[in-house]
């Protein structure tokens, strides 16, 4: 039962519903559903809300230019971020709407209570407003008629002059310093902690927490001439999703949940936050959230991402091309959390392929498919092992004990760090063992099992560490081990070394991270990405690319084309040996073979049944293309190619090799 266990609760910002959200927007998203999975793999009840903020000028105006309402504009625009959060399978419990009647009621119920506990302090007033306002970041720049620019986005701020509802913020600067100091992770990361306990202590100012001039918003009680300020609207949002504005304390849920464990926000809004929302609780008095962690921004060309500026990058395309987890491990991976982040699409087509394809993906596939081949698809039992310095139970519990801090700190590179570490003992382990040369001797059989198990154990452990992650990728590779139930069900602190039970037969052995072509790669993304930017301007049928010189004659063979030395260096051969090798099911032409090319063991499908028996081939020296990108052969993967010769008018294949000895992984030049 739920009730049983820990309450978790965190918070996305909820997303203004002007215009379509960026990588930047899925990136908290991402995060946020990285720290829910983890959190529930911990035993925790988790409530994790997203949503998006409908109400504030900047939609009334957009709509006006449409010529639609804005309450249109907004059933138009919100179902966009509920189709990419499935699209990226981020599993929220919440989704809340300001422009819902539950909202409404939420807000009202906040100001009310207020009114009501505080009647005595007078925390909200009547008086007059002007001042600069940022309608596009929904930010007061200035308390003056002075003409002043957003600090945020640059832009010149409008200037307000009506009379309003306020909050007396001032009222609360001593009891928020002294909030901040008895609980110094309240705000986080320390820096900006330092940063909001040094805008409070240089005094605070009240704020008007209504508009009149304003019409798209929820109405004031008593007074619908004003409708309520919008950063008051979508604070409140964070209770309106868990019962608030149920009765005088909210609905059995609210009571369970509040206050929120966790809000994650983007850097430019921690004002809003850590000052504002604690400041309107205070006056309600209604219990804080536990902690507002900012983080900095994604940026694009060494920018903040922005579609006014047309340097965004959208999620959608990257997944479509390379799936969740590629975008998932990359922006967790390589953007130190809580600081600015560089996102680059050329850097996360090389990630993916480094450390996904070729580390877990390649080490995945290498040991699935030995004990396919040399333990009858099952697990073996360990016996003689062969290096003491090899006690998997230390690095596995390593790994784990160092990701376990660094989730707890939300130190997501450092947590996937310590994961990979565990691949990467896991990799030097068969480098070493060469478990493919103790298949060949009888002799060395019980070694033979012991190094696959650990191999197998190993990859169980990051299967469920991974998980938070890569859930994907981590839930396919579970499977495989043959392990009945979900990754995502296993507790991360009850995970030990003997799970995995010998015996236990395991799934088909499958790819799950197979490698990319960059430049293909790079292309499909930029051509999906224009089609979002410019619908209209999509590409309708591709074009011919024929020479138009005159006298080339469509269907004529083009003249040989010679290439420059750097086309050429671009294909990476290498010296290979054949460990094992077996036919295709299905296809008379085609043999599976196992390659070892100095640091891995490729599986290359060729085309050579019929001149060479399999049992003839083990132990050939051979030449192989290592970077050529991979490809399906009647349903087997095929991750490099065996360089041969076609002789005769039948075009007999004949394998290139070598009259001297070439060890493994030698590059050819």
């Amino acid at each position: 039962m739920a009730e049983s266990k820990p309450k978790f609760y965190l918070t996305t910002p909820i997303y203004y519903a002007n215009s379509r959200p960026h990588v930047g927007s899925a990136y908290t998203t991402i995060v946020c559903d990285t720290i829910a999975r983890y959190k529930r793999m911990c035993g925790y009840d988790v409530a994790y809300l997203t949503g998006t903020d409908e109400h504030g000028v900047n939609i009334e105006r957009a709509a006006e230019k449409q010529g639609i309402t804005p309450q249109e504009l907004v059933d138009r625009n919100y179902p966009i971020f509920r189709e990419l959060w499935k699209l990226l399978d981020i599993r929220y419990t919440h989704f809340v709407r300001t422009t819902s009647p539950e909202h409404a009621r939420s807000v009202q119920a906040l100001v009310r209570r207020t009114l009501r506990r505080a009647k005595d302090k007078d925390y909200i007033y009547r008086a007059k407003y002007e001042g600069r306002y940022c309608i596009h970041d929904n930010l007061y720049v200035s308390d003056s008629a002075e003409p002043a620019d957003c600090p945020t986005c640059g832009r010149p701020a409008e200037l307000i002059s009506e009379e309003n509802y306020f909050f007396r913020l001032s009222a609360f600067q001593d009891r928020l310093l002294k909030h901040y100091q008895e609980h110094p992770e309240f705000v986080q990361p320390d820096f900006r902690r330092n940063e909001v306990v040094s805008f409070v202590g240089s005094g605070l100012k009240d704020i008007s927490i209504s508009r009149k001039t304003i019409k798209w918003g929820i109405p004031w009680p008593d007074d619908p001439e004003h409708v309520f300020y919008v950063w008051y609207d979508a604070l409140t949002s964070y209770m309106t999703a868990i019962g608030w504005g149920v009765g005088e304390n909210g609905t059995a849920e609210f009571q369970r949940y509040w206050p929120a464990d966790l809000h994650m926000v983007g850097k430019e809004i921690i004002r809003f936050h850590a000052v504002y929302w604690p400041a309107f609780l205070m006056a309600a008095e209604l219990p804080l959230p536990k902690q507002i962690f900012a983080h900095g921004w994604l940026l694009f060309e060494q920018e903040k991402m922005s579609k006014s500026k047309g340097n965004v990058a959208y999620p959608e395309p990257i997944v479509k091309v390379m799936g969740n987890d590629a975008l998932r491990y990359y922006l967790l991976r390589d953007v130190v959390f809580g600081q600015d982040g560089n996102f680059s699409r050329d850097a996360l087509i090389t990630r993916y392929n480094s450390d996904l394809a070729n580390g877990l993906g390649n080490l995945a596939s290498r040991v699935l498919n030995m004990i396919e081949r040399y333990c009858g698809g099952q697990i073996p039992r360990p016996g003689e092992r062969p290096d003491s310095k090899y006690l998997f139970p230390v690095p596995a519990n390593s790994a784990k004990n160092n990701a376990i801090r660094a989730f707890e700190s939300h130190n997501f590179s450092a947590a996937v760090q310590a994961i990979w570490g565990l691949i990467g003992v896991v990799d030097r382990y068969l480098v070493d063992t060469k478990p493919w040369g103790l298949a060949e001797n009888p002799a060395q059989r019980e070694v033979l099992n012991t190094v696959l198990h650990d191999a197998a154990g190993a990859l169980r452990f990051v299967a469920i560490l991974a998980h938070p992650v890569i859930p994907h990728a981590s839930q396919r590779i579970w499977e495989q081990l043959g392990q009945s139930g979900r990754a995502e069900d296993q507790r991360i602190e009850d995970l030990d070394w003997d799970g995995l039970k010998a015996g236990t037969k395991i799934g088909k052995p499958e790819a799950v991270f197979p490698r990319v072509d960059k430049k293909e790669t790079w292309e499909k993304i930029e051509a999906m990405e224009q089609e979002i930017r410019n619908p209209a301007s999509a590409p309708t049928a591709a074009t011919s690319s024929a020479p138009s010189t005159p006298g080339a004659a469509a269907g004529a063979a083009p003249a040989p084309t010679k290439i420059g030395i750097e086309d050429f260096a671009k294909v990476e051969m290498r010296a290979g040996v054949i460990k094992a090798a077996e036919r295709v099911a299905g296809a008379d032409r085609l043999l599976k073979i196992l390659v070892d090319i100095g640091d891995e063991v490729r599986q290359v499908v060729a085309g050579i049944a019929l001149a060479y028996a399999p049992e003839d081939l083990i132990g050939k020296n051979v030449v192989v293309v290592a970077n050529l990108a991979p490809r399906k052969l009647r349903g087997v993967e095929s991750n490099g190619m065996i360089v041969a010769a076609s002789v005769g008018p039948e075009g007999r294949p004949v394998l290139c090799t070598f009259t001297e000895d070439v060890p493994p992984g030698t590059r050819l030049k």
